[in-house]
Order: C-alpha cells, then structure tokens, then sequence
C-alpha cells in the first residue's frame, strides 16, 4: 500500500464534516464557545450622548471667548439625567458617563474651571463636541459585531453581553473519546511492572482536544485483548462520540489489535498509513456519524497527529472557519539536509529578532519516543517530503505549539 501524502490525509480527514448542533448558553458561560449564529446588536450604546470626562456641559458659544461666566442650574449624574436644558449663559455639573442635557454641546473639564457658588469662571474653552460620545459611537442597533463560528474571547462575551444578549447560541462542544491499548501501559501515579511503562499519551492528546474545543470520555486503557478493546469502541458508540481516537496498537505487529478490531465493531477504515515522520502509522475511518482516528504508540507521534489532524477535526466540528492548514511562516535557524519521501515535523526551538522574523532551529534528535524535546519546542518544521536542501535563514512552514 503507498503511503497517503499529508495534504491528502488532511482532506480526506475533514471531508463532509458538518457542525455539531447548536444549543443555547447563557452569556457569562459563554467564553472560549464558537457561535452557531450572527449576532446583532439589540441596542445601541451608547444609548444617548454622555460626558467622557468629569466637568461641565455648556455650549460652545458661551466659551468661545475666554475667562467666560456661567451660572451653573443643575447637575447630570450617570443614571440620573438633568431633566432640563442649558440655555444661555448657563451650565451643567456633569459626571463621567452621565447624558448630554439637552441644549449643550461640549465639555469644558473641571480642571479648566474656577467655581464660587453657582457660578463659573470657565478658563479654556471647548470646541463643540469636545469630550462627548456621541449616541452609536460603540455600535448601533442591529449591527452584526460577531460572526457565526467566531470563538468567544473574554471581550466578544462582554460584548454580547453589552449588546443586551443573556443567552447566546453556540456549537455544541464534540465529544472526543480516547482509548489507549497496551499490556505495557500503567495510569500515571501507579508503580509500573518490570516491562511497562507509564501511559502519558492519553494527558497529552486530551489536553490538546480541550484546548481545541471538545469534551473528553478517558475509555482508559484496554490490555491486548479484542474483547476489551472492542467493550471500549461499544461504549464510545454508546456515548454517543463525535470522535474516537485509539491510541496505540495501530502497527503491524502480533500484538497491534487495533486495526481488526476497529473493523469487527463496524469501522470503515478510509486510509492508513501516511508519509509522513513521526506518526506514519495512523490510520482514519468512520463508523456512521463517528469519526475514527488510530494514532501511533509513540508519544511523539500521538501528540504531532493530533495537532495535524485531530486539532483541525475539532474546529471543523465546531464550524470555525480557520480549520485546516495550522502552519505559518518561519525561517530556519540552521542547515538542513535533502529529505526522503516522507513529510517530517521536526521539533524545533522557536524565537523572534529585533526585526520581527520568527527562527525555528530543530534539535538534532528527533526519535519519535523522546517526549522531553517535544515540552522544549516551541514549534515544529515542516519539511515536504522530497524537499531539497536548506541553510539557516532559508524560508519555512511551522506549526506553533502552545506555550
């Protein structure tokens, strides 16, 4: 069987995804969400003209020649509005956010104010307009401010919030169940047998699916045995998962279980194999509406196959219109040789110059089961398979790993 490019894996992997229903959260619960729906301003803000600064609300005739005399007739506080106006020759005490009186026109800030009683003797004069916010100046009634499949940072529910919105739509978040597979494998905290070792992939791809948007069902760890790997895909169906990711067991050895098993319980394998270094191994399929990724046993591996394909699988689900290509521009910060038929992802330290170019230097050893070089990177390299030699300084692609 050839191996399958990347590009194409990539494709086939988020063919025909469609967006998880949409359900309604309130605003304050609404944070890190992707919208499954425009949404418009219910209001305008501001609602009126008000005070941008704490003085008083003249015309800007009466203080176009200064030191100017005006006798003060009332005060405007937020949330209590001067119910008359400024005539001639008069002025109003006003507050920061408090609403324009009518008949005024400017600021003049305290500041630039002598007062003796009732009456001012205005220093520096305001053009009109000065320290108003004009009525709309935010936004105005009806103004789509966020956009569907926009993931909500803490200003956008603010936002929402400002624009009268107590309950938002959103994509429901996909549910990601994850099973790792191995005799060797032993939960992390426990004391591992003489020949195993501690399952670390599980945290990793988990901690990556959650950043990306999704829930998560830990299927735990299922020994070498068809029954108990095929008891976890059942409970997977079951649960109703947007995504099932195995982890382990994915080779060709007499032990990698994976594979038969996944088919026995009705998986349709769609490709596996890819050309690329780490994470050749990995297989997709579907089973219905479940898509199912099989990611190598190398912790290397599971965690670059996820940001590769697993990451952009979420946003796809979540309809956030950036999903697919995770790479951006770099340059190498040392010479890199001819590479083979297979696309590598070489972890790399990652830094910025004065000029603002990002550097990404790869480390020498890339085996694939060495997971300490992988928390030391801060992004990977990608190299096209058949990519011909480079030297420092030459332009790149990376893939910037969270901090």
């Amino acid at each position: 069987m050839a191996l399958l490019p990347v590009s194409e894996a990539i494709a086939r992997v988020l063919a025909d995804v469609a967006p998880t229903p949409a359900e309604t959260v309130a605003v304050d619960a609404a944070f890190g969400r992707v919208l499954a729906a425009d949404l418009a301003a219910t209001r305008t803000q501001p609602p009126f003209a008000n005070s941008a600064m704490d003085g008083y609300a003249v015309r800007a005739a009466d203080v176009a020649g200064v030191p100017a005399r005006l006798t003060v007739v009332g005060e405007s506080a937020a949330g209590r509005r001067f119910d008359g106006a400024v005539a001639p020759g008069t002025a109003v005490r006003i507050f920061t956010g408090a609403p324009m009186p009518d008949g005024s026109d400017t600021i003049v800030i305290q500041e630039d104010v002598d007062r003796d009683g009732d009456v001012i003797t205005v220093r520096e004069g305001a053009p009109a307009g000065t320290y108003v916010r004009k009525q709309g100046l935010d936004f105005a009634r009806g103004e789509v401010l966020l956009a569907t499949g926009r993931t909500l940072s803490a200003a956008d529910a603010a936002l929402a919030a400002a624009m009268n919105h107590a309950t938002v739509s959103v994509r429901r978040r996909p549910l990601v169940a994850l099973l790792a597979n191995g005799d060797e494998l032993v939960p992390p905290g426990t004391e591992p047998g003489p020949d195993q070792i501690i399952a670390s992939n599980t945290v990793g791809v988990a901690a990556i699916s959650r950043a990306a948007g999704a829930d998560i069902l830990d299927l735990g760890i299922a020994p070498d045995r068809p029954e108990a790997i095929e008891a976890a895909i059942a409970r997977a169906i079951a649960a109703g998962a947007d995504v099932l990711v195995t982890l382990g067991g994915a080779s060709v050895g007499d032990h990698d279980l994976v594979k038969p098993t996944l088919e026995k319980s009705g998986v349709t394998l769609d490709f596996w194999k890819i050309a690329m270094r780490p994470g050749k191994p990995m297989m997709f399929g579907s089973r219905g509406p479940m898509r199912v990724l099989g990611l190598p046993g190398n912790p290397v591996s599971s965690l670059v196959c996820s940001l590769i394909y697993l990451k952009p699988l979420i946003g796809a689900l979540l309809g956030r219109p950036d999903a697919g290509d995770p790479t951006i521009e770099a340059v190498l910060g040392k010479d890199l040789k001819a590479n083979d038929q297979r696309q590598d992802h070489l972890r790399a330290t990652l830094e910025r110059t004065p000029d603002g170019r990002l550097v990404a230097t790869p480390f020498v050893a890339q085996d694939s089961s060495i997971l300490s070089l992988m928390s030391k990177a801060g992004c990977l390299v990608v190299r096209p398979a058949l990519a011909p030699a480079a030297a420092a300084g030459d332009p790149c692609r990376i893939i910037p790993l969270d901090r």
